[in-house]
This record gives structure tokens, C-alpha cells and sequence, in this order.
């Protein structure tokens, strides 16, 4: 497996001669979307995430049919598809066969973190295609449920560290979350009836309680920020200090006693440059993650299903 960090076959010119207006192209049609949809941003930064944990980068996530990634569990709250294929069409008017859905879902995510008010980064691109899907890779997804220990080893089989893990949870600072990927917090703590999490601040839990109630529908969905939830920030890590990350795996990073998380977390809250800094290059390290190049894969016409 190629891990994150430097990856010569890639490069942010990639496309200079074949296709030079590709970043206007797709930074047009997201700026579109967004009049349709304020929380697209969110969600596709989301897809190019739960494409690279699985296999790497390869677009894998974004094929249809009986065996495909996005029907299984961890994916199926994701959204953002039509978008993905919307910038496929664009791309295919302007330049042929030529830009990758792997390299789509990369700068995607890119210019949906700085339309959204975050930081700015040269994508390395150059990326190719699956020709498969990889549903038996799913369980490489992080998981809100995952223990500091899990995801941090998740993470670490990639490439990535502890700086890139907290770095890139910070992504939580926009967006927003099903009432059932947190209401074990507030009614069912660590399977005891009725308890608490008790990293959790009191006054949010009864927050949480009336917005996701007990048979309530768990597919409401809940702002990751309470502040600024459509703002690419560092509320969020301010949040953590507080007590009031929506997800364990958030809240973890902060109230795990003794981790290298801890001040990671602190220095992000104090510093919204740090935090946009360390988030750019875990992007481009996480961006690493395998990528077919040279003849493997393809270049798919239709992002949805191989040529």
C-alpha cells in the first residue's frame, strides 16, 4: 500500500496542459450546487474522505451496482453523488476523457473546504480510477464508536498521525450528524439504560435530548458546531474544551486522559492558522493514500460505473 506523504506520480500540474481550466470548471459547478443545497460542501468533502479509507483514493466509492461501497453501512448516510457527476459532466464538455473521478473528489473536497471559509491547498492530482469497488474494505471507515486507541491505529495504517488525525476530525467544525450516530451518548452510555457519557456538558446533553428524543427519528439531522456549522472554523476544538463535540470520537480526542491529542486540541483552538495549516497537509497526505496512476485503472467517462 502507498502511504500518505510524498508521492512523485503525483503533481498539482497534472493537468495544465490537458485540461487548465479544471479547478474553475469544478469551483463553478459547486458554487451552483450550493445555491440548491447549503450543506453540499460537507458532504462532499465526506466522499473524498470515505473513498481514500478504503483502498485509497480511487473513486471506488462512487460505483454502482450489487457489490458497491456506498450501500454499506458507513455510506449510507453520504450524499452529494449527483454533484460528483455534475462536475464529470462539465469536465467531459471541456476536456474529453481526460480528468479522473478520483482527482474530481480530491479537488472537490479542496474547494469545498475554502468556499466554506477554510484553508486553501495545491491538490496534487493524477489519479486513476478503480475498476472495482471495495465493499470488504469498508470496515477501514473510522467510526464514531471507534475508541482515541482504534482510530488513531486506523489512521497510522494509512500514514497518517496523531497531528493529521486531530487535523482532520476538525472537518466536524461544518456539517451536521444523524441523531443516531450519537444518541447512545445521551440514553445508552457504554450499554448502561439511562446513562450519560460523561465527557458530554450537562446543559448540551438536555440540548441533544429534545432534538433527538427517545424514539424520536434517528435520522434527523443534528449541526456538528453548534456555532457556526455551515463555517469552515476552529470552533470546533473550542467546542471539545467546552464538552460539547456531538461525536465520542470528537469528544475523545479532548477528554482522553494523558493523550498526545489533548494539547494537539488546545493549540488548533488557540490558533485557527495552526489548525488550517496541519488540516491542508493531512489532506494531502490522506489524498496519498494509493492511488492508481500510470496505466492502472482508467479514466472513467461515467463516475458512476467503468468504462
Amino acid at each position: 500500500m502507498m502511504l500518505g506523504g510524498s508521492n512523485a506520480q503525483l503533481s498539482a500540474t497534472f493537468y495544465a496542459k490537458t485540461c487548465p481550466n479544471v479547478s474553475s470548471i469544478v469551483r463553478s459547478v459547486l458554487q451552483q450546487a450550493q445555491g440548491n443545497d447549503i450543506w453540499i460542501f460537507p458532504k462532499i468533502v465526506r466522499l473524498h474522505f470515505h473513498d481514500c479509507f478504503v483502498n485509497g483514493c480511487d473513486a471506488s466509492l462512487l460505483l454502482n451496482g450489487t457489490n458497491s461501497e456506498k450501500t454499506a453501512p458507513p455510506n449510507l448516510s453520504t450524499d452529494g453523488y449527483a454533484v460528483i457527476d455534475d462536475i464529470k459532466t462539465a469536465l467531459e464538455k471541456a476536456c474529453p476523457r481526460v480528468v479522473s473521478c478520483a482527482d474530481i473528489l480530491a479537488l472537490a473536497a479542496q474547494l469545498s473546504v475554502s468556499l466554506g471559509g477554510g484553508p486553501t491547498w495545491q491538490v496534487p492530482l493524477g489519479r486513476r480510477d478503480s475498476r472495482t469497488a471495495h465493499r470488504e474494505g469498508i470496515g477501514g471507515i473510522p467510526s464514531q464508536h471507534d475508541s482515541l486507541a482504534n482510530l488513531a491505529a486506523r489512521f497510522k495504517s494509512v500514514g497518517l498521525d496523531s497531528t493529521d488525525l486531530v487535523a482532520l476530525s476538525g472537518v466536524h467544525t461544518f456539517g451536521r450528524a444523524q441523531c443516531a450516530a450519537f444518541m447512545d451518548r445521551l440514553y445508552n452510555f457504554n450499554n448502561v439504560s439511562g446513562s450519560v457519557d460523561p465527557t458530554l456538558n450537562a446543559t448540551y446533553a438536555t440540548t441533544l435530548k429534545q432534538q433527538c428524543p427517545k424514539g424520536g427519528d434517528v435520522t434527523s439531522l443534528i449541526d456538528l458546531d453548534e456555532q457556526t456549522s455551515l463555517n469552515f472554523d476552529n470552533k470546533y476544538f473550542l467546542n471539545l474544551q467546552n464538552r460539547r463535540g456531538l461525536l465520542q470520537s470528537d469528544q475523545e480526542l479532548f477528554s482522553t486522559n494523558g493523550a498526545e491529542t489533548v494539547a494537539i486540541v488546545n493549540r488548533f483552538a488557540s490558533s485557527q492558522s495552526q489548525f488550517f495549516g496541519s488540516f491542508a497537509k493531512a489532506m494531502i497526505k490522506m489524498g496519498n493514500i494509493s492511488p492508481l496512476t500510470g496505466s492502472n485503472g482508467e479514466v472513467r467517462l461515467d463516475c458512476r460505473k467503468i468504462n
